[in-house]
């Protein structure tokens, strides 16, 4: 009996790492996953590797070829002894021998876009493929729909059933992922249902992917939604299937109107493993020698000694040098933790409540008739402001009824995202500009202040003080370049809590050199330095590292503080 031979296919992306073994005789695919790496792109390639290996153990790596794609795919190309395939040509070869009838694809990644439309060359009769990719900006991409899920509360699972609705659709700019983050948020707190939110991103991910990607050809029939957002997202492919025919028809493009739209435009079986499977197709056009799998020792020694030594001489300094300076800096800033006042069964609580209700999160404080602070709460937002009202203020109220008290509200104060709606909804005794809420807290407990600087969920606010009254102030609400959400959604990236960050980022030895200026071109660093191998740890220590520069250079935009 001949010996058994197996290609594998694995795209590395900016999020996932897609894998599939293949028969090299039949192109059948044997074995297949999917999952989020968490910036960990090395050591995921490697646990799939190690389970392939568990699953055909009779197969030794000599009879072994291994073919790589996607963006984090470059760096461990070689001590695998893969060889590297473009991830266009990947998906194009992919679509081409699984279909090859289809007009058009469109593929949606964590962090790019993809296009391609198949014509016929006018000369020669040939069918030739005409492709555009979006990889600078995530823009409609996967990464806007996760940061977005999270700003509106979605549980994925909920989200997986959610359908399209186009009847209740509210702006959102999709050009810019940071636009859209903005406006979702603005959306959010106005307490627009997350259903609708939902469905008007993405009617903007998909007009913002035909009026601009496509690069003004139009999408032929039929055409294959591929990628994960496009797998997973019900919602997202009955977008395309109301929008693309809407294009057909303003462009008098002749497409059968016989055929169920569901035949035209349609997710495939396998749709996020194409690239993967495109890597393979395209191995079989190279010699037998050629993405001969080396084992996984090259790896390992990379992953442990060889990625530290070639980013080493690039990176920059860790945020600290040893453990000794770790702990006298967590010494001097540390923040002493509060402990509410103690209450007697059967006491009254009289007190005003503040509540700032923000873009990602809502705070409350109840003080006494004197100023002083008797109890706080904090929660991450769920996407809606009068539910997470509700829910805080629940929490208050439960807090003393479980200590046998009563609380008895004498006012209410509002200020943030969603003063508006709660000044409506709860009939707050006053809704204060959140400027201005700062500036009478910091006065309060600090008395002459000269700078308050508030790094909020969507904004940054920097106040300039001088005798108690505020001199001067910069406000940064159109751009996440620095703020409390991008900390979230990077840290939701990594798979960590965004309480987890500085103690990951604490243990870096090395960090990356970001740019400083817009949370896209941030993104875009960080795309890239995880593709060039660097950790977890050090990615989050290179943006701790940046942030600061960013909100004194580029919203403050004052080069001495002392001024």
């Amino acid at each position: 009996m001949a010996p058994r031979h197996l290609m594998i296919g694995m795209d590395v992306g900016s999020t996932t790492v897609k894998a599939c073994v293949v028969d090299p005789q039949s192109l059948e695919i044997l074995w297949s996953d999917y999952q989020r790496h968490e910036t960990r792109q090395g050591e995921k390639v490697m646990e799939f590797l190690v389970r392939i290996g568990h699953e055909f153990q009779d197969v030794p790596k000599e009879n072994i070829r291994l073919f790589v794609t996607g963006s984090g795919a470059g760096p461990l190309a070689e001590p695998l002894g893969a060889k590297f395939v473009q991830e266009v040509n990947a998906v194009t070869l992919a679509v081409e021998k699984l279909h090859p009838d289809v007009g058009s694809v469109v593929e949606l990644g964590g962090q790019d876009a993809k296009i391609i439309i198949y014509k016929e060359n006018e000369e020669t009769g040939q069918k030739q493929a005409i492709t555009s990719m979006n990889d600078k900006c995530a823009s409609g991409t996967g990464a806007t729909i996760d940061k977005c899920m999270i700003k509106v509360g979605a549980e994925p699972k909920l989200v997986g059933q959610l359908h399209f609705d186009g009847s209740k659709l509210h702006h959102v700019a999709a050009k810019c992922g940071v636009f859209a983050e903005t406006d979702i948020v603005n959306l959010v707190k106005s307490g627009i249902p997350s259903n609708e939110i939902l469905c008007s991103l993405a009617d903007a991910i998909v007009m913002q992917n035909l009026s601009v990607l496509t690069r003004g050809n139009t999408l032929r029939h039929r055409v294959l939604l591929l990628g994960g957002p496009n797998t997973y997202l019900p919602f997202l492919q009955e977008c395309w299937r109301k929008r693309i025919p809407e294009t057909w028809n303003e462009r008098n493009y002749p497409y059968p109107k016989d055929v169920p739209i569901e035949e035209l435009i349609y997710v495939p079986e396998n749709s996020q493993y194409y690239a993967a499977y495109g890597a393979v197709i395209y191995g079989t056009y190279e010699e037998a020698g050629v993405g001969i799998y080396k084992g996984l020792d090259d790896l390992k020694h990379f992953l442990t000694f060889g990625r530290k030594a070639m980013l080493g001489e690039k990176a920059g300094k860790p945020l600290v040098k040893s453990v000794e300076e770790l702990e006298a800096f967590r010494k001097e800033y540390s923040i002493p933790k509060f402990e509410p006042k103690a209450v007697e069964a059967g006491e009254t609580v009289r007190g005003f409540i503040g509540l700032d209700g923000g873009s990602t999160s809502s705070k409350a404080v109840l003080v006494d008739e004197d100023g002083e602070i008797l109890l706080k709460a904090y929660q991450l937002s769920k996407g809606n402001p009068i539910a997470d009202t509700k829910e805080i203020l629940q929490q208050m109220r439960d807090y003393y009824a479980q200590r046998g008290a009563t609380l008895e509200v004498l006012g209410f104060g509002a200020t943030g995202y969603a003063a508006d709606v709660l000044q409506e909804t709860v009939k707050a005794d006053v809704n204060i500009v959140e400027t201005v809420a700062h500036m009478m807290s910091a006065v309060h407990f600090f008395g002459d202040v000269d700078v308050i600087c508030d790094i909020g969920g969507q904004d940054i606010k920097v106040l300039f003080m001088q005798h108690g009254d505020v001199k001067n102030f910069r406000l940064s609400n159109s751009c996440s370049a620095g703020n409390g959400m991008l900390l979230q959604a990077m840290a939701d990236q990594f798979g960590l809590e965004v309480s987890d960050y500085a103690a990951h980022a604490f243990r870096a030895e090395l960090a990356p050199r970001f740019s400083y200026g817009c949370a896209v071109f941030l993104d875009s660093d960080r795309v890239n330095f995880q593709k060039e191998g660097y950790s977890r740890e050090e990615l989050l220590a290179g943006l701790a590292l940046v942030l600061p520069k960013n909100v004194w250079q580029y919203v403050v935009q004052i080069p001495r503080m002392s001024e």
